[in-house]
């Protein structure tokens, strides 16, 4: 069996390396084409081309790549089509993934389409879903709620765990690391540079006015090596000069050792979630952008420990409402025992039950889900 796999960006990495692995484990003849990145090429994928072309986002960001994205999807295409692959499974990244998938279905309408990562047609533009039956037969879900409006728009669809579930927790040493007077305060202002240049500001009054009331306290700021230096810039004039993280074991110590988060709006509140930190959730997006947002929305929450525990437990600030006059009285209440600290542990003690906690790998769990879905469908 042959599959060839495309993704776009890190978190497709390892949702890609994690299924390539369960699918090993369960059909040992498989082998894989495609787009990944080094966690998908660890489990023995030769990338078309360096995945990093694709991880772009927003229209500024987007344009000025737009010919050579358009030439990356004809390629991608072409190469599935020429690469007799069974399948085609497309792991998130939507602009970029389902174009290809178009592309490939024209050609070979008789081979399968899975994608990994269901829409957020329950967040926005709802009529995403029934575009995508028409180039989708299949669709590998990480929430608990999406398969019904999957199966509506005429998809099969799973759900098969989140994979934050089955990612390492830290060790005692790696927690101990962190071990220090005063309250550990994890700030995490997002990964792209577009939006940590856009929070980090913010975050900076927001420890100011910590600072005041806790003046012991710390700040770790785990971050990904291509913002790094942007970030050292950034934070170098906080009140509290954050200890800057990249190395993965450091990151999971001060997840584990935090006492309270401070996060830009994203799946990092599952992250927060699995070490049952408590957080509140601050974006600050261009006036425009935030406007479009807010009329297309068809939920009144954007944080995904909110949606899955059905709660409003995390507190957020969004767009204008992003000041720090408004996040530090919530940031500094979260310090202390009391009832917003325990209603968010027991919203996150839920949603890390509902997503999988405890139960088979969602890496596996996805591959059993592409393998039935191959399996010949009866006539009639």
């Amino acid at each position: 069996m042959k599959l060839f796999l495309v993704a776009g960006e890190p978190s497709g990495d390892r949702l890609g390396a994690a299924l390539m692995a369960g699918l090993r484990t369960l059909a040992p003849d498989v082998t894989f084409a495609g787009v990944g990145g080094p966690l998908m090429q660890a489990e023995g994928m030769d990338s078309l081309f360096p995945m990093e072309e694709l991880s772009v986002m927003g229209i500024a960001e987007v344009l000025p790549k737009y010919r050579h994205l358009k030439r990356r999807i004809r390629e991608t295409a072409q190469a599935v089509i020429d690469s007799g692959a069974e399948a085609l499974i497309t792991i998130d990244s939507p602009d970029f993934c389902l174009r290809v998938a178009r592309i490939f279905k024209d050609a070979r309408p008789d081979l399968r389409t899975i994608h990994y990562v269901a829409p957020s047609v329950w967040a926005w533009r709802p009529g995403r879903a029934a575009k995508m039956a028409k180039i989708i037969d299949h669709v590998l879900a990480l929430l608990p709620f999406e398969p019904p409006y999957m199966t509506a728009a005429g998809m099969t669809c799973d759900f098969v765990g989140h994979p934050v579930v089955a990612e390492p927790l830290a060790t005692s040493a790696e927690r101990a690391a962190f071990a220090g007077e005063g309250p550990l305060i994890l700030a995490l202002p997002g990964s792209r540079r577009g939006e940590v240049s856009r929070l980090a500001p913010v975050l900076g009054e927001v420890l100011e006015r910590v600072r005041a009331a806790h003046p012991q306290a710390r700040v770790a700021l785990p971050t990904v090596r291509g913002v790094a230096d942007l970030v050292a810039d950034l934070t170098a004039d906080w009140p509290i000069r954050p200890q800057i993280i990249t190395d993965p074991a450091l990151k999971r110590g001060a997840f584990a050792a935090a006492d309270v988060a401070l996060a830009a709006s994203g799946t990092v509140s599952l992250e927060l979630a699995a070490n049952a930190c408590p957080m509140v959730i601050a974006y600050r997006l261009h006036p425009i952008s935030f406007w479009l947002m807010r009329r297309a929305a068809l939920i009144d929450t954007v944080t995904l420990v909110n949606l899955v525990s059905e709660t409003r437990a995390v507190p957020e600030f969004l767009g204008p409402e992003c000041s720090a006059d408004r996040i530090a009285p919530a940031l500094l209440d979260l310090l202390h025992p009391g009832p917003a600290r325990q209603a968010q542990l027991d919203a996150m003690a839920r949603t890390m039950q509902r997503l999988g906690q405890g139960g088979e790998p969602p890496g596996l769990r996805a591959a059993r889900s592409v393998l039935s879905a191959l399996m010949p469908r009866p006539l009639g």
